[in-house]
């Protein structure tokens, strides 16, 4: 694993990129990202390089199938008529 010497920074946690597929995307799968994003920090103090390397993966893997989800879902919404902006309801 690169960087997981004395001193090293921790793997990335993805925390901005799990809000963001949360708010504007699909919110369960990015709940999901959000999950492994808090664990990354953590597991990387308590010495589990590990565990904070897969939590990171993991972390990335959920934001980006989210977001996915999201570009998908969103138009296909809007196309079939899910949201009627003429009427005013959803």
């Amino acid at each position: 694993m690169p960087g997981t010497g004395y001193g090293a920074p921790p793997p990335p946690n993805y925390l901005v990129w799990a809000i963001l597929s949360a708010v504007l995307c699909c919110t369960p799968l990015g709940i999901v990202s959000i999950v492994f994003a808090a664990q990354v920090n953590g597991k990387w103090m308590a010495g589990d390089a590990q565990g904070a390397f897969t939590a990171s993966r993991r972390a990335r893997t959920w934001a980006i199938a989210a977001a996915v989800v999201g570009l998908i879902f969103v138009p296909i919404a809007f196309l079939s008529g899910i949201f009627d902006a003429s009427s005013g309801s959803m």
